[in-house]
């Protein structure tokens, strides 16, 4: 079957559609309200809510897990509409910054209990959105447009709360019980976005168009066109780079973004400054101080990388009596075997070495510059070694390196030992 960019990048594309609808105006609510990191915030709580279902067994993806991450997230919509506070000596953001904190230590403390969950929460908030299904965006698709018709029909009570919560007491609007409805229609929106497209996805959906068309303009519909037209043309770019340069997708559109919103900034800044001579000695002042600063870390990291290429040759060649290769972390040692090419100070290494584990890391390294070699000391561990864990990991180096198992098995090991003893010869 011959696949086209279409056939492979569509769903995403679509579901980077909805999600723009729906984000760059939810974008504009939390731009006047001065909660930019509300959605991290719901988000995390989100993801608590499937740990904890997860350590009942519930499975990430299903409707059970679902159920707990949405009644988790009107839980943290109640937190945050109780704590919009009349006086401004304590910021709301600094409430759903302290939220965030607990339920990302709260989720630490569940995964610590659950077996392979960090592997699945991890899933969770990273999102895939490249594989999301037809059914997903189906469904998230009726949400939002739910979600969209409620605010469209109490538009006028939310964007009230949202620039003036004073003039909206004052009128006899319960500023709580509708920021308590915002954030649970928040909530629903941000629980369904994360499973695919990730939390930074999602943010800079919500934020970047929001800032962008605010830069522009204050007018509403304006605002909202201008987001939407920013958000087609990031994701069509961004997916479109992501599947030529075979790059995560999600990440991928959140450089877009940021990089279209810089030049965006640049752009105004120029156009309605007065000294445009001036603007253009600055931007180019800020390229330069930007390039020096990259040549400049750069310079910085391989100066670093040599003095510590230079020290874990010095704490080997300064061994007494046999190689301190053992007192290497594991990322010490990656650095040294790469950049070892004596295939004979390697094997004397090897010999010296007592720790089985760290034997079969030289081997492997052996065999990249003699494979012939490599694997006779690969073979050797597993002749040698009484401990079964042992024998399997020689022995998938041995798979991985010549291409064959031998007919290695529990049961034939020996026979498999002989098959590539003869090869060897």
């Amino acid at each position: 079957m011959n696949l086209n960019i279409w056939d492979i990048m569509a769903p995403a594309f679509f579901e980077c559609l909805i999600l723009v609808g729906i984000h760059s105006y939810l974008g504009l609510h939390v731009i006047r309200r001065k909660v930019i990191f509300v959605d991290l915030a719901l988000a995390q709580i989100a993801a608590l809510g499937t740990t904890v279902g997860f350590l009942f067994g519930i499975m990430p993806g299903t409707t059970g897990a679902y159920w707990f991450s949405l009644l988790f997230t009107f839980v943290g919509a109640a937190v945050f509409s109780i704590a919009r506070f009349r006086n401004n000596k304590i910021p709301q953001e600094a409430i759903i910054g302290l939220t965030y904190a607990i339920a990302a230590a709260l989720a630490i403390l569940v995964i610590d209990k659950a077996p392979h969950g960090a592997e699945h929460i991890k899933e969770l908030l990273t999102g895939s959105i490249l594989w999301v299904k037809l059914k997903t965006i189906e469904t998230a698709a009726i949400v939002y447009a739910g979600v969209g018709i409620f605010h469209f029909i109490f538009r006028k009570k939310f964007f009230l709360i949202s620039e003036n919560p004073e003039l909206a007491e004052k009128q006899g609007i319960s500023v709580r019980f509708w920021d308590f409805l915002f954030y649970v229609s928040f909530g629903i929106v941000i629980t369904h976005s994360v499973g695919t497209a990730g939390v930074l996805l999602v943010f800079v959906f919500l934020v970047v168009p929001a800032i962008a068309s605010m830069m522009i303009t204050d007018v509403l519909w304006k605002q909202l066109a201008i987001g939407w037209s920013l958000g087609l043309v990031v994701s069509v770019s961004g997916l479109y780079v992501s599947y030529v340069a075979d790059l995560p997708s999600g990440p991928t559109v959140v450089v877009f973004y940021g990089a279209l919103l810089v030049i965006f900034a640049l752009f105004l800044y120029v156009k309605r400054t007065d000294n445009k001579i001036r603007a253009l000695r600055n931007i180019l002042i800020g390229l330069l101080a930007t390039v020096l600063i990259f040549y400049g870390f750069s310079a910085l990291g391989k100066y670093f990388n040599s003095e510590d290429k230079h020290e874990i040759h010095n704490r080997i060649e300064n061994s007494s009596h046999q190689t301190n290769i053992e007192k290497l972390s594991d990322d010490e040692l990656v650095k040294f075997l790469s950049n070892e090419t004596s295939v004979k100070k390697l094997t004397d290494i090897f010999t010296k070495t007592d720790d089985d584990l760290t034997k079969i890391k030289i081997a492997k390294r052996i065999a990249d510059l003699d494979k012939k070699k490599g694997l006779t000391l690969l073979s050797q561990i597993v002749e040698q070694t009484n401990l079964p864990f042992i024998e399997f990991q020689a022995f998938d180096a041995i798979k991985s390196i010549a291409g064959n198992d031998f007919g290695y098995s529990e049961k034939g090991k020996k026979y498999a030992l002989k098959k590539l003893n003869e090869k060897l010869r």
